[in-house]
């Protein structure tokens, strides 16, 4: 079972991106971080070149160094099961909290629809088996979020209709997993909870507390 850590003081944060987009597509999210007083490191990978195991590797380097206050991770969709794969791997102990945006646990429909696709490999390669397949295996002693988002608009809907509700990439339904310490969502797209003034701040409340911070209607905060 995931444990919470207590209360944290502003650390580093390290942030993984999703497949396609390069790690500058998180710099609006990073900024709103830096402004809650956290140092961002963000960690850039090949997403459809290099298999999830020897990237891993390689953000265990990263997040090794040291880094006052400890190492939070926080990744999106695919980076998210970068982040599990590397704490899976048991090669990293240090305290810090987990959080995931949009991330496919339980496999990803669109994923699967794709992969029969022509030029699929070329589409989707080395990504394909983690994003079908999801991530069931835990961190121990780790406390991790999930924020999903719920506004149905993304090239994911060009693979087909998807169960609702979902983020036009990743339903509700395949972020969801019996131990995570904290599941939220808000009516944000997959990519755009990335420019989500809301998905920021619960961030940051996560982050900090291990819990995110209660509200009434996000409609007009995301």
């Amino acid at each position: 079972m995931a444990t919470a850590y207590p209360d944290q003081a502003p650390g580093t944060v390290v942030l993984v991106h999703g497949l396609w987009f390069p790690a500058a597509f998180l710099g609006l999210l990073a900024h709103r971080l830096e402004q809650g007083g956290y140092r961002v490191r963000s960690f850039s990978y090949a997403t459809t070149r290099i298999p999830l195991t020897d990237s891993a590797a390689r953000l265990q380097h990263l997040c090794g160094r040291d880094y006052p206050h400890g190492v939070h991770l926080l990744g999106h969709s695919l980076g998210g099961l970068l982040l599990l794969q590397m704490l899976q791997a048991g090669r990293w102990s240090r305290p810090g909290r987990v959080l995931l945006l949009g991330t496919p646990l339980a496999g990803s429909a669109v994923a699967r629809r794709v992969s029969d696709w022509p030029g699929a490999d070329w589409v989707l390669g080395q990504a394909a088996q983690p994003l079908t397949a999801g991530h069931q295996g835990w961190p121990e002693q780790r406390s991790v979020g999930m924020i999903a988002g719920s506004r149905s608009a993304g090239l994911g809907r060009l693979a087909g209709r998807l169960p609702r509700p979902n983020d036009g990439t990743v339903t509700v339904a395949e972020t969801q997993h019996a131990l995570l310490s904290a599941h939220l969502t808000l009516p944000v797209s997959h990519t755009g909870m990335l420019a989500s003034a809301a998905v920021a701040r619960q961030a940051i409340s996560f982050l900090k507390r291990g819990r995110f911070s209660p509200a009434t209607d996000w409609r007009s905060k995301a």
